[in-house]
C-alpha cells in the first residue's frame, strides 16, 4: 500500500480485522473498525492514536504528524 500511495513511511491494512480487534477498536460488537491512525515508533511503542480521523485530507495530516513526531525528516 506505501508504494502504491507512494508513501516513505510503511501502512497496515487490516482486512481480517484481527490488529483492530488487537487494538480494541472493534469495541462494543463493531463490524467495522473506527477510523483511527496509529503511529507507532520503531521500537514497537505507540507514539500517538489520533481518534479525529477524517478521510478527506489525512493523507496531508500523516505526513506532518510523522514530522511532528520526529519520525519523519520535513521534506
Amino acid at each position: 500500500m506505501a508504494e502504491v500511495l507512494d508513501l516513505e513511511h510503511p501502512v497496515l491494512s487490516d482486512p481480517g480485522k484481527q490488529t483492530a480487534e488487537a487494538f480494541g477498536v472493534l469495541a462494543g460488537g463493531r463490524r467495522t473498525a473506527a477510523r483511527w491512525t496509529f503511529y507507532i515508533g520503531a521500537d514497537g511503542r505507540i507514539l500517538y492514536i489520533d481518534k479525529a480521523v477524517i478521510a478527506d485530507g489525512h493523507g496531508e495530516d500523516v505526513p506532518a504528524r510523522l514530522e511532528a513526531l520526529g519520525i519523519l525528516r520535513a521534506r
